[in-house]
């Protein structure tokens, strides 16, 4: 597995972005210059003196290398440059007033980003969410569903729900709960195939998550059965193969949170009288190190920590 630690830059190392990020007064002034067509007009409108917006044009210019005017005797007409230049400076400008407004008047709310497994987020997180969203009315909060590995230095992600082992290079982790899992399938699949025992699932078609491609063979030591499983259907999610499980395409190895449903209702039934067995893994709460302090972040950590510590 490769260490992403090889490649990811520290999360806190701004130095790029301050080494290409103008002084803001001269984005503010060439920004009303570019949107009144005026030097004169934009210096009234920033209270400052014609010649205090030239310079500080001028200044911007030489920092892009760019005319971003043409001027002509008394007047000035914003390039094709300026004017795509002055869109962007625009926005981000907005972006930036908007940020200081709702850290004015709403200083704990703001917007966080989240990465979760998909089966996790419909199955465990989702019908949670409610309460955390009447708690914190001022956070918005965005839910992206990820199976393979990301980088917090480079996808725009505050915080994600991680299951495996307690280690995330460039992040720290809390853990939410362990995962306990049994051998589920349809009532008709183990009537036609007799399953009694542990060791009946050797002859039994099983299913597994592509994921974890280790954990039937991990539950079939952990039984003390040394044979090879018979054959095996292979699946990249979790909710499509309960749906295949309870379709009687085999046995399916779930986490029995993610089936307390579908065996309350009788579509799944364990395999045979067998307990749950406890993953190797778990699921965690992973941030940047250098987000740990975000209000919103501060407050999700602490609700889901809350939510898992109360689930059965």
């Amino acid at each position: 597995m490769i260490d992403r630690s090889d490649f990811i830059p520290p999360w806190n190392d701004l130095s790029p972005i301050r080494r290409h990020l103008p002084p803001i007064g001269t984005l503010q002034a060439f920004e009303a210059a570019a949107r009144l067509g005026s030097f004169t007009l934009a210096a009234r409108d920033l209270n400052l003196t014609q010649s205090a917006v030239s310079r500080q044009i001028r200044t911007l210019e030489d920092t892009v290398g760019q005319a971003l005017f043409f001027r002509e005797r008394q007047t000035v007409r914003v390039t094709p440059v300026g004017a795509a230049y002055a869109e962007q400076v625009r926005q981000a400008l907005t972006i930036l007033s908007a940020a200081t407004l709702g850290c004015r008047i709403n200083p704990l709310g703001g917007v966080l980003h989240l990465a979760v497994l998909p089966t996790f987020g419909t199955r465990w997180l989702a019908p949670r969410l409610a309460r955390f969203s009447e708690a914190h009315p001022g956070i918005t909060l965005t839910l992206t569903t990820r199976m393979a590995p990301f980088d917090f230095a480079i996808d725009n992600v505050d915080l994600a729900i991680h299951f495996g082992r307690p280690h995330w290079p460039g992040g720290e982790l809390v853990p939410l709960m362990p995962e306990a899992v049994l051998p589920v399938c349809s009532p008709g699949l183990r009537t036609r195939h007799g399953i009694a025992t542990a060791h009946d699932l050797v002859r039994a078609p099983l299913i597994k998550l592509a994921s974890r491609d280790q954990a039937w063979p991990r539950w079939f030591a952990r039984h003390g059965i040394d044979a090879a499983p018979g054959a095996t259907m292979l699946i990249d999610q979790f909710a499509t193969a309960a749906q295949l499980a309870i379709a009687g395409a085999g046995v399916a190895l779930m986490p029995t949170f993610l089936i307390a449903d579908e065996l309350a209702q009788g579509q799944l039934v364990t395999a045979f009288d067998a307990a749950p067995t406890h993953s190797e893994e778990a699921y965690h709460l992973v941030w940047p190190s250098g987000r740990r302090d975000y209000p919103p972040l501060v407050a999700f950590r602490e609700w889901i920590c809350a939510e898992a510590r109360q689930a059965p």
